[in-house]
């Protein structure tokens, strides 16, 4: 039977839900994280997993009012357990830093899936609600990061704070030189953005001391920012469900294996027994 797993990533403003199966994401959803509250989220659950008999699950939450309404559901409708990624459970991933139960769990699952894919050192970058860094360094441990407002966040502050200045769907910029407020601001946000990345990265080969860094983009606006950007290596849509995905996958591969040592065990010892037995 396929070993299929639920993936639950719980954002500020969206849940991003997916079906994994050996260490991969294979189908994708998401809907509004204040769904959970209502009950309606149970809805897009059951439409992600279809038929296919899970399992198990494995979520990470920023919002934790949310993970316990999640757990909940999950073992109530399908009578699985649900793995929850954080500091102390994630697996094949060093943490090198302060205080580890502070990381953000999606920060920890977009290290541990962009190391898997493309080794360390390796930078990630979230395009969410903030836009975030994590690093990997060339020991494979997760050694810290950065945090700066995301794209949405800034032009709706904009809007928000002025009276003249519109709401705007943020896309790629026509021109630099806006010939309306729209187009003035999109250029200040989009091809501005790229420069504060721009930089960052810089300062991150300068910091670890580096010229070849692989940078993997995920989130949101990763697919818009890293077009026309040289910077940006990989974009990664799936990249937190991928880690999800290869905690639970790791997880259960161990406790199989230690399910397997201690079978052996209980062999050897009854058969020691019975040599024993036979001996008297």
């Amino acid at each position: 039977m396929m070993d299929t797993i639920l993936l639950i990533d719980i954002g500020n403003t969206h849940t991003h839900l997916g079906l994994g199966h050996s260490g991969r994401v294979y189908k994708s959803s998401d809907f509004p994280t204040a769904l959970w509250k209502t009950g309606e989220a149970l809805v897009f659950l059951e439409r992600c997993v279809g038929k296919p008999v899970l399992q198990g699950a494995a979520l990470c939450s920023v919002v934790p009012w949310a993970t316990s309404f999640a757990t909940h559901c999950v073992s109530n409708r399908w009578k699985v357990e649900t793995l929850e990624l954080n500091s102390e459970t994630i697996l094949d991933l060093g943490i090198d830093y302060p205080k580890p139960r502070t990381i953000g769990p999606d920060r920890l699952a977009n290290a541990l899936a962009a190391k898997e894919r493309y080794g360390a050192p390796v930078v990630v970058v979230d395009f969410g609600t903030a836009v975030t860094f994590d690093v990997v360094n060339g020991h494979g441990d997760y050694v810290g990061g950065i945090i700066a407002p995301g794209l949405s966040a800034m032009t709706s502050y904009l809007h928000e704070k002025t009276a003249l200045l519109p709401a705007i769907r943020i896309r790629e910029p026509q021109r630099v030189v806006g010939k309306s407020t729209e187009q003035a601001m999109l250029s200040g946000a989009v091809i501005g953005y790229r420069g504060l990345i721009r930089e960052l990265i810089v300062e991150l080969k300068r910091e670890l001391g580096i010229k070849r860094l692989p940078v993997v983009a995920t989130g949101g606006y990763a697919g818009l920012i890293a077009s026309r950007f040289a910077l940006i290596s990989h974009v990664e849509p799936q990249l937190t469900l991928e880690g999800l995905c290869l905690l639970w996958t790791r997880r259960n591969r161990d406790m199989r294996s230690e399910s397997k040592v201690k079978r052996f065990d209980k062999r050897l010892s009854s058969g020691s027994r019975l040599h024993k037995l036979a001996q008297e």
